[in-house]
């Protein structure tokens, strides 16, 4: 296993980081805890966040309305506490999200729906009955979880697989390669068994105009 790790071209993206391949800015820092105070400010505001809704089951239009009046109310304090003391007011920009994040957000969000297209066309039908059972999978576990708890669970696997994945990469690799070689012998055992064995039409010649 020293000597699967060791080896550059094995890892994931051969020569690219994880922190290249997830966009080497802020999405990527707080994923892979670069910046530690703000990937632990998430976390604790996410969790705090499924603790009102879940445990203590708060209303999300009440929490809504409050939690804008606390924000309001700071702010008019601040603002106007800057005038009274001759200080500057609160800067906007701190609070915008940076246009490199939305751009990363978007390229990903574009190559994922390109790439289901590719899958649910059935141009790769290993890939497309791996999508399928693993959806058939999630389903049955959504029925036995909250919908709530479902986006917290995915959101504590985003905050720290990453991070994990990052120090034990070589590790994590080599067990995925033979993983992959079973899931390999599987798929041919299927395709021979259950796929060649599906009649399909002759093929017709098309028309030439």
């Amino acid at each position: 296993m020293s000597n699967y790790s060791s080896d550059p071209k094995r890892r994931v993206g051969h020569e690219k980081s994880l922190h290249a391949i997830l966009g080497e800015g802020t999405v990527a820092d707080i994923l892979l805890w670069r910046n530690k105070n703000l990937s632990t400010a998430i976390l604790i505001g996410f969790t705090v966040i499924w603790f009102l809704f879940e445990v203590m089951e708060y209303n999300f239009v009440t929490l809504f309305c409050h939690v804008t009046m606390a924000v309001m109310l700071v702010v008019f304090a601040w603002s106007n506490g800057a005038i009274i003391l001759d200080r500057n007011p609160p800067d906007l920009r701190g609070l915008t999200i940076p246009e490199s994040s939305l751009r990363w957000l978007l390229t990903k969000i574009n190559r994922f729906l390109l790439r289901f297209y590719d899958v649910a066309s059935g141009k790769d039908l290993k890939t497309f009955f791996l999508a399928i059972a693993f959806l058939w999978i999630f389903s049955g576990i959504g029925n036995n979880f909250s919908s709530l708890n479902l986006l917290y669970i995915g959101f504590l696997c985003l905050a720290t697989l990453p991070a994990l994945y990052e120090r034990y990469q070589g590790e994590v690799d080599y067990l995925a390669s033979i993983g992959n070689q079973d899931m390999e012998k599987l798929y041919k055992k299927f395709d021979a068994k259950v796929l060649n064995k599906i009649p399909r039409g002759p093929v017709k010649e098309r028309k030439r105009f």
